[in-house]
C-alpha cells in the first residue's frame, strides 16, 4: 500500500518542471472551457480563453495561452498522450529556460501569423467570418514543433504508429503538414493552418535562434549543419527551387541582420552532441580535429616555443604529452593547407 501511494507523486515529481506545469495548465483550462461552455450555452465563445481575431486583441494573452485548451475530450486526450512524453524529452535535452522559449514562440509566433492572415483576408472579402467564426486553439502548432525538433535530434530513429506503420521521424513533419495542407484546401483553414505556421517558425528558431554552447563553452546560436537544411524537408525533384528560394531568403536576413551570426566573429558554431544523432557524432569529430589541428598551428607559429618544449624535456629526452606529439614534424605551407583541409 506504502508503493502504491508513494508511486505516483514520485512519478510527478520525476517530471521536469515546465512539462509538469504545462501539462496541468492544460487539464485545467480545457476543463474550464468544458464547464463554461455548458453552463454558457451554444452562444459561448470564450474569447478570454481561446484565439478569435476578431476580439483577440483585447486579449492579448490568448496568442499564447489559447494552446492550453482543447475544445474536445479527443482533442485533450490526444495532447496529453503526445505533448509531456515529448516535452519531458527535450527538457531535460535542452533545460527548461530553453524548452519553455520554444513552447512560447512555436504557439504565439504562429497564432500571431494566424491572426494577421485573418485580418487580410477580412480586408480582402469584407466577410466577417474570418474575424468571429475562426477560433485557433489546442496544441496542433506544439505537436509539429516537437516533431520538428525531434527530427533535428534522433532524424533515423524509427517510430510505430497504432501498431502497424512504421516510419522514421524525419519523415513525421511533412506527412502532418500535407495533411494540414488538404484540411485547409478542404475549407478547414481553422484551426489546420497553425500546423503549417507551427512547422515553418520552429524550423526557423531552431535553425538560427535557439541557443546552444559549443564544444569550448561559447554561446551558440541555432543548428546550420546541412543535414538540417530546409531543403531537405522537400522531394528531391524540387531541391532546385527550393534551394535557390532559401538562398535568397537567408542572403536578405544576413544582409539585414535579421538573424544572429553562426558564431564567435563569423566562426563556424561546432555542437554540443545529442543523443541518437549521427550528425552530432559528425560535428562532435570535426570538433575534435579542428582544436587539434588549431593546437598544432600554434605550437609552430614560432620556433623560440618548439625549442622551449624541447629544452624542458629533461636528461631523459621525453618530452611532455601533447596533442602535438601524435603528429610528424610541422609541414611547410603547402602541406599544411592539405592537412587542414584532410582534418576538417
Amino acid at each position: 500500500m506504502a508503493f502504491l501511494s508513494s508511486s505516483p507523486l514520485q512519478f510527478i515529481s520525476s517530471i521536469p518542471p515546465v512539462t509538469r506545469a504545462f501539462t496541468a495548465a492544460t487539464v485545467v483550462s480545457s476543463l474550464l472551457y468544458y464547464f463554461l461552455s455548458w453552463s454558457g450555452g451554444p452562444d459561448f465563445q470564450g474569447a478570454y480563453l481561446v484565439l478569435i481575431p476578431g476580439s483577440s486583441i483585447f486579449y492579448p494573452w490568448t496568442f499564447v495561452t489559447s494552446a492550453l485548451v482543447e475544445v474536445t475530450i479527443f482533442e485533450l486526450v490526444f495532447s496529453l498522450i503526445v505533448i509531456p512524453p515529448s516535452l519531458r524529452y527535450l527538457e531535460r535535452l535542452w533545460g527548461a529556460v530553453e524548452t519553455l522559449k520554444f513552447i512560447v514562440v512555436s504557439v504565439g509566433v504562429s497564432n500571431i501569423i494566424a491572426f494577421v492572415l485573418n485580418w487580410l483576408e477580412y480586408l480582402v472579402l469584407r466577410n466577417p467570418i474570418f474575424l468571429y467564426a475562426q477560433l485557433y486553439h489546442g496544441q496542433m502548432a506544439l505537436q509539429i514543433a516537437v516533431l520538428v525538433a525531434f527530427t533535428q535530434v534522433i532524424p533515423e530513429h524509427q517510430v510505430q504508429v497504432l501498431g502497424v506503420f512504421k516510419a522514421r521521424v524525419k519523415t513525421i513533419p511533412m506527412a502532418y503538414v500535407t495533411f494540414s495542407t488538404i484540411m485547409c484546401l478542404l475549407g478547414f483553414q481553422c484551426p489546420y493552418i497553425v500546423i503549417q505556421f507551427g512547422w515553418l517558425v520552429s524550423y526557423i528558431w531552431l535553425r538560427f535562434y535557439k541557443k546552444n554552447t559549443d564544444t569550448l563553452g561559447a554561446p551558440a546560436y541555432g543548428d546550420r549543419s546541412e543535414t538540417f537544411a530546409f531543403v531537405n524537408w522537400f522531394p528531391p525533384l524540387i531541391h532546385g527551387p527550393i534551394s535557390s528560394l532559401a538562398n535568397f531568403a537567408h542572403s536578405l536576413a544576413t544582409k539585414f541582420r535579421v538573424i544572429p551570426l553562426s558564431g564567435s566573429e563569423g566562426e563556424p558554431v561546432v555542437y554540443t552532441p545529442v543523443p541518437g544523432s549521427a550528425r552530432a557524432e559528425a560535428e562532435r569529430r570535426r570538433a575534435m580535429a579542428l582544436k587539434a589541428l588549431d593546437q598544432r598551428l600554434a605550437g609552430g607559429a614560432s620556433p623560440s616555443s618548439r625549442n622551449t618544449s624541447v629544452s624542458s624535456s629533461g636528461p631523459s629526452g621525453l618530452r611532455p604529452p601533447s596533442v602535438v606529439e601524435n603528429h610528424q614534424p610541422n609541414p611547410g605551407p603547402a602541406e599544411g593547407g592539405k592537412d587542414a583541409s584532410s582534418a576538417v
